[in-house]
């Protein structure tokens, strides 16, 4: 009755007993809990301890993990969990969960990738997340394969999208549809079509209105089924917001992306943008020279360098926008009549206060 969203995925979580494990751990299915550990908490505490974990499943933070470290992740999932706890009526924090009230309306991999740069890590009392099942778990003849992994990835993330359907339909059929901090923006993070935005980047800049014809074979094989480039030339204008929002690494990974494309794409012409209050450029990026100095500091304005591009531009050649920012910022009254892919930072503002354009966040899957 409290929360009916989560209290559905909480059905969906097997609670298993085991003195394998010291308190409770997930392994993205089951939830593992040590009885002696249990007894020892209020009745509020349990609920928290059940709740904590389920998210910790039902929010695939076992599988979106992939490569990243493994502390700093399960720091990151806890602040975004422990946030949406905070929310919940009757729930009640220990006094030493991690919090980040700053952060914890974030997604997962946004927190992750703030917390990197973060002198000020928190410290993680211990991880309550695993890869397989404690030992008196264990299936018999088990697999480390890769193949088996992924084949159990595939099934969990099934399971659980299943699982946040029915939620969604008991959320809304009791008239409690929960907006826990973080909540729509880690849903958001389980789409399966999302891309990463890279692949979105190299798709958007490739598939502009063009004489394109077919696909390009070289880049099949990495799964980017793009289009090929015929005839006339298509112009990039790269704006990269340096009101000290964007940090040189995000600017590098952004211009390396761009110049990937100049290299492979020879009909690509690209013009790059400092931005602040002002537009500064712009400067020709090209496929192999250096990066040029970011210039600014200011504040964020993103009507100059629209304006910059629609006196600029040949009516004559097709072009597109590309914009590298937080969001912060003050937006045009009216869309410019160019496309606009937004590149937002992590810890950027949410896709819905964008008033035009597609947009895809600067995380990259592991």
């Amino acid at each position: 009755m409290r929360a009916p969203f989560f209290a559905t995925l909480a059905l969906f979580a097997r609670v298993v007993p085991t003195d394998e494990v010291e308190t409770a751990v997930t392994d993205g299915r089951s939830v593992f809990i040590n009885p002696a550990f249990f007894a020892t908490l209020t009745p509020r505490q349990h609920d928290e301890v059940l709740l904590h974990k389920v998210l910790h499943a039902a929010l695939l933070h076992v599988t979106r993990r992939g490569s990243r470290d493994r502390q700093t992740w399960n720091v990151a999932c806890d602040i975004v969990i422990n946030g949406m706890i905070a929310g919940v009526a009757g729930m009640e924090l220990g006094g030493g969960a991690t919090r980040d009230r700053a952060r914890e309306h974030l997604s997962v991999e946004e927190v992750y990738e703030l917390l990197q740069h973060d002198p000020n890590l928190p410290a993680l009392v211990t991880i309550d997340m695993i890869d397989r099942m404690p030992q008196d778990e264990a299936a018999p003849g088990g697999s480390d394969q890769d193949s088996v992994a992924a084949a159990r990835n595939d099934q969990l993330e099934a399971y659980w999208r299943d699982a946040h359907q029915h939620a969604n339909l008991i959320a809304f059929a009791v008239a409690q549809g929960h907006a826990a901090a973080g909540l729509a923006r880690e849903l958001g993070m389980l789409a399966p079509a999302r891309l990463d935005w890279r692949t979105h980047l190299w798709r958007y800049l490739v598939q502009t209105p063009s004489d394109f014809q077919g696909f390009d074979r070289r880049f099949i094989g990495r799964g980017l089924y793009l289009d090929a480039l015929e005839g006339e030339s298509v112009r990039v204008y790269v704006a990269i917001d340096t009101s000290g929002s964007v940090d040189d690494r995000q600017i590098r990974a952004l211009a390396a992306e761009v110049q990937g494309i100049l290299a492979a794409y020879p009909h690509v012409i690209c013009d790059l943008y400092y931005c602040d209050a002002r537009c500064h450029g712009p400067f020709r990026l090209s496929a192999h020279g250096e990066i040029p100095q970011p210039i600014g500091g200011g504040g964020t304005d993103f009507r100059p360098f629209f304006e910059a591009v629609e006196r600029d531009r040949s009516q004559y050649e097709s072009a597109v926008c590309v914009y590298l920012t937080d969001g912060f910022g003050d937006f045009p009254a009216l869309p410019p009549t160019l496309p606009v892919l937004w590149v937002v930072t992590p810890g950027g503002r949410g896709f819905e206060v964008f008033p035009f354009g597609e947009t895809t966040r600067l995380i990259a899957s592991l």
